[in-house]
């Protein structure tokens, strides 16, 4: 079918050489599209938006049990949220850095220990880091009440 609608349209080119090698194009074409490599007009897929992390419900959880009484503005919420995905980017870089410098294909605690010291100032790291190892022996606690289950 694809092949009739060329041949119509290259009849009026002036070479035969042209109309040969537009020919054999359009005959891969008219191939690709009947394995299913290459879409049509009619099945186009729709796209999936990108779906951003958002940390605002942990922010507001994290403003309640410090003061309960404060709210924040939306606009404070939005900076909020941006400088908590910015750190989380920023932190998974030196992460990936330090697997790639260490050749392991895994990104373990120590990885992520490391990178936290490395990107976060002082105090913080230490709590940071202090937070982590609390949520893994936490994690790690649950693991092994559910399979003596």
């Amino acid at each position: 079918q694809a092949l009739s609608i060329v041949k119509a349209h290259t009849s009026s080119l002036p070479f035969m050489a042209d109309r040969e090698s537009v020919e054999e194009s359009a005959m891969e074409v008219a191939e690709a599209v009947e394995v299913g490599e290459v879409e049509t007009q009619g099945e186009r897929k729709k796209r999936k938006k990108v779906k951003k992390e958002n940390y605002k419900r942990y922010i507001l959880n994290v403003l309640k049990q410090i003061h309960p009484k404060v709210t924040i503005s939306r606009t404070a919420m939005e900076i909020l949220n941006s400088i908590v995905q910015d750190t989380f980017e920023e932190l998974a870089q030196e992460a990936q850095k330090l697997c790639k410098m260490t050749n392991k294909p895994t990104l373990a605690s120590r990885e992520m220990q490391t990178a936290i010291r490395l990107v976060l100032p002082g105090e913080l790291a230490k709590h940071a880091v202090s937070e982590g190892t609390k949520a893994l022996t936490k994690f790690g606690d649950r693991k092994t009440e559910e399979g003596g289950l």
